[in-house]
């Protein structure tokens, strides 16, 4: 059962009481992330969420960590583009400890120089050590080469020169100008009671004082085209991206659906084509990432250097043939039934449901059940479908990255617009 709570303030309490579990998880939101950074500040967000586990008043960094330890439960935090999480997961009777220990973090941190320090060693390693996955930092490009110097093209954790001047000032003024009442959602899901959180979160969360929100910052402008970043690699890691839709569209499920049958598992038709019947990627793929205002589907496979242009080509292919309306009823029938399913599935958990609500009440405004979910899914008709991948898959729209050594195999005449 779902419920609802709005404090004066704006800070808003969901929960959604779940049977059958003993498991509880409970996550203080904040509707701010990297995007939300101007320049100077990149890696700020970042940072702040490392930070908030380094001491209070009350808990040495040590302290939180052996109290949670000492029940079995697990505590951390993420930093995305749009929004930053902190949350815990315990047995139910340890729930009070888990919202004293995040509420202690979230309201009451320190930030002592010296822990500022140490960390900043942490998150230069961190950034040092981002581009040796060369799978996971192909990504990292792409949105650097897709949404150029926007925030949303920028690094989650910064960049070094950002990251070694940040000072103590730089970090407790972001938090002041950016953890505003209007921005926090506290989500709890599992066997846990609403008025008890309420009444367990409302006095310290409730009495942080209220501002108004600024504006939300402008819209990137899409860069597209072929862009190459030459690296001495085993193989070559290619994104090739093509504009979609933001959260909140209403053809969302229609999206889902294109993205599930071109690239979502081993029967969809990139992973068939590129890999089973020609070998050419062990790992290959395609995504959704969407944002408040923009979004891209994405598509990655990791190649040899002489059949990168095969790979790319091939690719292309499948989303005109998808766009060009070549999806039988079959293929259409299966992937709605995967994405039920793994919808379904993905739901199992106290941490997905925290998630799924809490992303319901930031993109929608509102909870989406999972009857709407299977619905909506199973309405996805074959003209909705063609109708989109013509509208996405557009050679003048798409942006392609591509990260290693082409050993000499030239890319000339692909169609794909100039950077």
């Amino acid at each position: 059962m779902f419920e609802k709570t709005v404090l004066d303030n704006g800070t808003r309490i969901l929960t959604e009481q779940r049977s059958g579990t003993r498991a509880v998880s409970l996550g203080i939101w904040v509707e701010n992330g990297s995007r939300h950074e101007e320049r100077p500040q990149g890696g700020l967000s970042h940072f702040v969420e490392h930070l908030l586990f380094k001491g209070t008043a009350r808990r040495s960094p040590q302290k939180i960590a052996e109290e949670m330890d000492s029940v079995g439960g697990v505590i951390n935090a993420f930093t995305g583009r749009e929004s930053t999480c902190y949350y815990a997961k315990v047995v139910d009777e340890h729930l009070p400890l888990a919202i004293d220990v995040l509420r202690d973090i979230f309201l009451n941190s320190v930030f002592d120089p010296d822990e500022i320090e140490r960390e900043r060693t942490v998150i230069l390693q961190e950034i040092a050590s981002a581009d040796e996955n060369p799978e996971d930092f192909v990504h990292d490009l792409f949105s650097l080469d897709y949404f150029g110097d926007h925030p949303l093209g920028r690094p989650i954790c910064g960049e070094v020169e950002n990251v070694s001047g940040f000072n103590r000032d730089d970090l407790v003024g972001f938090v002041a100008d950016r953890y505003l009442p209007g921005r926090i959602i506290i989500a709890g899901a599992g066997n846990l009671s609403h008025a008890e959180l309420v009444d367990a979160v409302a006095g310290d969360f409730g009495a942080v004082p209220s501002r108004p929100l600024e504006a939300a910052g402008p819209s990137p402008e899409i860069r597209r085209g072929l862009h190459l970043h030459p690296r001495k690699l085993g193989q070559v890691h290619i994104c090739l991206g093509v504009p979609a839709l933001p959260y909140g569209d209403r053809r969302h499920y229609v999206a889902h659906v294109l993205n599930t049958l071109l690239g979502g598992g081993m029967s969809s038709r990139l992973f068939q084509e590129i890999r089973e019947k020609r070998g050419k990627a062990y790992s290959v793929y395609s995504f959704l990432s969407p944002y408040r205002d923009v979004g891209y589907l994405g598509v990655y496979v990791g190649t040899k250097a002489e059949w990168t242009r095969e790979v790319i080509d091939l690719a292309v292919e499948e989303m005109s043939k998808v766009a060009a309306g070549e999806v039988s009823e079959d293929e259409l029938a299966r992937a709605r039934n995967q994405l039920i399913g793994n919808s379904l599935l993905g739901l199992e958990s106290a941490d997905s449901w925290m998630s799924h609500m809490t992303r319901g009440e930031m993109h929608h405004g509102r909870q989406v059940s999972l009857d709407e979910i299977v619905q909506g899914v199973r309405d996805v008709s074959h003209d909705a479908v063609t109708a989109l991948a013509r509208e996405f898959f557009l050679a003048e729209a798409m942006t392609a990255t591509v990260l290693g050594d082409l050993d000499g195999h030239s890319l000339e005449g692909l169609s794909l617009p100039s950077p």
